[in-house]
């Protein structure tokens, strides 16, 4: 099915808590490891723009309907980025935006190289780089949508899981996306499929390993899907990967978790 880039962008919007009774955290508070890994995700949903910021300077900018999705997708992000801050601001953490700040200058060179990065590799390749970009986007849609359901579920809070629940479906959409450009692409490509594998293969690792630091990747990856049931949904995410051509048995998410000690 054909994704509707212009009612996705007319239905866009934030995602609503305000019905949500978060006095439920005054009388049942979130564990610190939760509230750990929330502030996690906060910072990576903070992130996106950085992450927008690189891909338009490749050939995906050139794209009608990419351009307006990752307008869209961007919003909606950061909007998530929102709600995780309230909960956490409920049990007195504060998001601090300097320290936001101060974690991207910390990258040094390689975050201000970056952008230079994609923008001579993607026009060095040309449009076969969108079908990475859109494959590389499944694949982070694909955990973020697995954490969140998972994370609703563990839990089962009056006000956190039905939040996250929220969230979960707005990445639904960017799932939706994401995999039916990326599946047109690699169809479409002999040269995009052997580049994406590639890419994928090599390069890719899980939403904010190149941000924050690796205790805290661990940290996430093991409180949400580290027993046999998170497992589980982590080797689905694999299927979903595998299910698009050219990328048949790979196991990028499995071997993630394998190589950190996990699962």
């Amino acid at each position: 099915m054909a994704f509707d880039i212009d009612k996705y962008a007319e239905t866009s919007e934030r995602v609503h808590w305000e019905d949500l009774d978060f006095s439920a955290f005054d009388d049942h508070p979130l564990a610190a490891e939760t509230l750990r890994s929330l502030h996690y995700m906060c910072d990576i949903e903070y992130h996106t723009v950085c992450y927008m910021r690189d891909m338009l300077t490749t050939p995906s900018h050139r794209e009608g309907a990419v351009s307006t999705f990752m307008t869209m997708w961007n919003r909606e992000e950061y909007w998530h980025g929102e709600a995780l801050a309230a909960v956490l601001e409920r049990h007195g953490i504060t998001v601090d935006f300097d320290a936001l700040k101060a974690r991207r200058l910390k990258l040094g060179w390689r975050d201000k190289i970056a952008p230079i990065k994609q923008a001579l590799l993607g026009n060095l390749v040309g449009g076969d780089f969108v079908a990475v970009h859109m494959s590389w986007g499944a694949v982070n849609e694909w955990c973020a949508t697995a954490a969140y359901r998972r994370l609703a579920k563990l839990e089962d809070h009056p006000a956190l899981s039905p939040l996250l629940r929220r969230i979960g479906q707005q990445e639904t959409r960017h799932v939706a996306f994401y995999t039916t450009q990326a599946r047109a692409r690699l169809e479409q490509s002999a040269a995009a499929r052997k580049l994406t594998r590639f890419a994928l293969a090599k390069a890719w690792g899980p939403v904010g390993s190149g941000v924050m630091p690796e205790t805290e990747v661990k940290h996430v990856m093991n409180h949400i899907f580290g027993s046999s049931e998170g497992m589980a949904e982590i080797r689905k995410i694999d299927e979903h990967i595998a299910r698009l051509p050219g990328l048949e048995g790979l196991q990028l998410v499995t071997d993630a978790f394998r190589v950190r000690g996990i699962g």
